[in-house]
């Protein structure tokens, strides 16, 4: 295990445990490359790994299941370099042993809360580890369209995965998937770009969270041409009626969180 294994592994193992049902989060370098929840571990992989397979090269594969053989050979077929789960059969174990470059760790549900330390030089800066506390029930529907129940649960799903992904971040998801990242960019459109970039023709469809508020109607104008018909970002900006304008004419359902998370 290298450094950058153990800082990967870390930011995959606790964005999986955001999920109550089967997921499986895969991480390149600290920002999800893709998470998906299904009604078993293979199924999330399968669609987590499917959301952008190029940059999943060479990743580390974290799932809230132990890990069982049907999974491990999904895994077995592909490059990763680190897989954690909360336990690991026997028969998954037999099935990855033959991997020299694989490193398989068990692992308990990580801790809440604690601090969050950053190094500057000659000190550090310290503040309390970011958390998602906040959820569809305290969010506010801002557009006269509503989220259906499907738009609900993958507008949960990609708040979550923006909220572990380096701002600044937009993340499109759709049936249970995230299918575009857009991470660490330096604007926020740009961030946007980047997930329909990804995302393709599965951003027809799909929903959308953006980490922290859109400064400007442009994000918004640009998810809605690439076919997005839903957005949760967390409010706060002076021009919110602006983008909340600009959704309505798009037919978006547009919902606030009243919460950003911005990770650096």
């Amino acid at each position: 295990m290298s450094f950058n294994n153990y800082v990967d592994t870390e930011a995959a193992w606790r964005l999986v445990w955001e999920f109550a049902d089967p997921a499986a989060v895969v991480v390149k370098h600290t920002n999800a490359s893709g998470a998906a929840v299904a009604d078993s571990s293979v199924e999330a992989f399968a669609a987590a790994w499917e959301c952008d397979p190029l940059s999943a090269f060479g990743s580390v594969v974290s799932l809230n299941r132990p890990l069982d053989a049907p999974t491990a050979e999904a895994i077995s077929e592909v490059f990763v370099e680190v897989v954690v789960a909360p336990e690991v059969t026997a028969a998954a174990a037999q099935v990855l042993a033959g991997r020299r470059d694989l490193r398989v760790l068990r692992a308990p549900a990580p801790h809440p809360g604690g601090l969050d330390l950053r190094r500057l030089d000659g000190g550090f800066v310290v503040q309390m580890r970011d958390g998602i506390e906040e959820g569809p029930d305290d969010w506010q529907v801002t557009t006269s369209r509503r989220p259906t129940e499907d738009e609900w649960r993958d507008l949960d799903l990609a708040w979550a995965v923006a909220a572990h992904t380096k701002s600044n971040a937009v993340v499109i998801a759709r049936d249970g998937a995230a299918v575009g990242v857009g991470a660490g960019d330096q604007s926020r459109v740009g961030a946007a770009e980047r997930a329909v970039a990804r995302a393709g023709d599965r951003a027809v469809g799909a929903v959308a969270a953006g980490d922290a508020f859109f400064p400007f109607r442009d994000g918004i104008d640009l998810l809605a041409d690439a076919g997005v018909r839903a957005v949760v970002e967390p409010g706060g900006s002076r021009r919110d009626e602006e983008v909340i304008v600009a959704a309505e004419q798009h037919g978006m359902a547009l919902v606030f969180t009243g919460r950003r998370h911005f990770r650096h």
